[in-house]
């Protein structure tokens, strides 16, 4: 009991302090198709099992990745070490067809790396590629206090908007992940949820692509997620 009281008042913190962030900076970190770009933290095979939620990760990542497809954004993943620790987990990738009956593979670059963040030469050189350049970065993955944290910080320290999806990273221990948070957000990072990063994007019902994103999430919401049913506690 004791912990979980721990554990909300690290992440009231980290709201509160992600609240006044914004308030003091030029950019309040309004998201564009255009100018942004979703970053795919290492969402491997051998860590799902040990991951804090790591169902959840993997469900909300494939939703992004396929949020990401559908309105035209690129993205970006990596791999850690994937000779030790597997490839990304084919549930992030397969998208199933709206019958159920078959699925597509989505295609993205994946890098792999053995520095923690996932800013490595050969990242920053794709990031470099894109056209026009982004200038928000949408981070979801794991671990949420090792890569995840230096791939924000390095952004941020280059000047970007960093856009963390709370119900998309993760680590082991949910202490580690909390204090992440809190420790990402008092930095500079946006906190956010993946449902509002799709709005966001969309910024209308009039969107073209309004009705099949609405669906995705519509779906995606049928997915247990235990940092929703956590929430509710």
């Amino acid at each position: 009991m004791l912990l979980r009281v721990v554990l909300s008042s690290l992440l009231i913190a980290a709201y509160t302090t992600a609240l006044a962030n914004t308030m003091l900076r030029t950019s309040v970190g309004k998201l564009s198709p255009s100018t942004t770009c979703f970053l795919l933290c290492d969402v491997q095979d051998r860590f799902r099992s040990i991951i804090h939620h790591g169902d959840s990760i993997v469900s909300t990542s494939n939703f992004l990745l396929n949020v990401a497809k559908t309105l035209e954004i690129p993205a970006i993943g990596t791999e850690q070490y994937p000779k030790a620790f597997g490839r990304t987990c084919e549930d992030v990738l397969n998208i199933k067809a709206s019958d159920g009956t078959s699925s597509t593979r989505l295609t993205l670059p994946i890098y792999e790396k053995k520095l923690f963040s996932m800013m490595t030469p050969e990242v920053s050189s794709h990031i470099q590629t894109l056209s026009p350049s982004p200038t928000s970065f949408v981070l979801f993955g794991i671990e949420a206090h090792v890569c995840v944290q230096q791939t924000c910080l390095d952004l941020l320290e280059q000047g970007h908007d960093v856009h963390v999806v709370v119900d998309g990273v993760s680590s082991q221990s949910p202490l580690d992940r909390d204090v992440a948070l809190t420790r990402m957000a008092n930095s500079g990072a946006l906190l956010t949820t993946a449902q509002s990063v799709a709005f966001m994007l969309m910024g209308s019902a009039e969107h073209g692509s309004f009705k099949t994103v609405s669906k995705m999430i519509v779906e995606h919401g049928k997915v247990q997620n235990g940092f929703h049913e956590a929430a509710r506690l």
